[in-house]
Parts: C-alpha cells; structure tokens; sequence
C-alpha cells in the first residue's frame, strides 16, 4: 500500500491478453474457454470455472465491492477505526494506471508498487516507475489525494477484498475520506507466480 496511454474507458478486463497469452499451446484453462472448446459451465473444470468468474465480473460489481466497506465503519488494523464515508465514483484514468501496472507485474512475473523498469513498464521507459507517475502518465492531473492498492493470487472479488481489508494499509486506502475516484484492473497471466493480479488506483483532484 502506497500513499500520494493506455486509454479504454468500457472494458475493465482485458480480454487480448488472456488471447496473447493462450497461443502458446497445451490445454489451459484459458486456453480451452477463450477457444471455445466447452460446451457448457457445466463441462468447465473448477479451476476455469473461476477464471470464467473472474472474467465476468464488471465495473459495477468492482465499485460497489468498494463502496460496501466504505458504507460503514471500519478498523483497519493499528492503524485505528475510521468512520463511513462517501462512495467513490469510477475514473477511466485511475482504471488506466490500475491496467497498466497490473499488466507490467503480469508480464515481468513481479511484484512490487513500483513499476519493472522491463518494456512492459510503459511509463517507467527503462526505469523502474512509481504509482503516481503512472497516474499522471494515463491522464490524472492536477491531484489532491492519489493511492494505489494491489494484490495477487486471489481468485474472486470477494476474496481479494477481504484480503485488503484484513491489511492495515490496504484498508486505510479503501476508507479514505481524500479520495472521490477509483480504477481497478484484473489481469490473469497463468505463466506467472501469481496468475491472477489485481490493482486500485485512488484519487481526488483539487478544486
């Protein structure tokens, strides 16, 4: 958890990827759903019905999974209670910045807030970037307030959002009454460490 143009503003997952990343032969999970070779849920293995899950869940779900916690009053670790707060609006720049990191940890099999400094750091150029950079570079200027949240491995919203949520850091993040505005992005890369990585990106500008 930190404090402080890959542009597409109606699809929060990014569906080429899992394409791109199929091509490579055998029979993944990914592989098999995105080729078609299922004829029903029912014929999914368990672990392709979750990627299926994952794939389907929407912009709206993802705000609203956030909202939920920001409703009411939580305590966030040591780091204290903190009252409800308004509900976030989504913004397709945060959502930018969320993609392309998530995509750079996929992709340079890392994971840190800090950006590869590989190719797939697009806004880093050779050196490693940092989360408000990538803010800035995918068109949120001018802030009040910005933060950025991520995670890996876990497999449903429900899921990753316990996992900030039981996280002082993360939590606090979640529960800030300085931002107005979130993005989250989801990308699964199945050759990785993780497989599935997730980020939130928070912000509020000034005015």
């Amino acid at each position: 958890m930190l404090n402080y143009n890959l542009k597409n503003k109606y699809y929060l997952l990014v569906i080429t990827i899992l394409i791109l990343n199929g091509c490579g032969g055998g029979g993944s999970s990914v592989n098999s759903i995105v080729n078609g070779t299922v004829s029903s849920f029912s014929d999914l293995t368990s672990e392709e019905q979750e990627t299926l899950s994952i794939l389907s869940t929407n912009q709206q779900e993802l705000l609203d999974a956030i909202n939920k916690e920001r409703s009411q009053s939580r305590t966030c670790g040591d780091k204290g209670t903190f009252p409800a707060v308004p509900a976030l609006t989504w913004n397709p720049d945060l959502y930018a910045a969320a993609l392309e990191h998530v995509t750079d940890l996929a992709y340079s099999n890392t994971f840190s807030h800090d950006g590869s400094g590989t190719q797939y750091d697009l806004t880093g150029n050779g050196t490693p970037s940092k989360f408000y950079e990538r803010i800035v570079a995918n068109g949120y200027t001018n802030y009040f307030s910005v933060g950025e949240n991520i995670a890996g491995g876990q497999r449903s919203l429900d899921e990753v959002m316990k996992a900030w949520m039981a996280s002082p850091g993360h939590c606090v993040n979640i529960m800030k009454s300085t931002y107005t505005e979130v993005g989250v992005a989801i990308v699964i890369k199945e050759e990785s460490n993780y497989q599935i990585y997730w980020g939130q990106n928070f912000g509020s500008k000034r005015g």
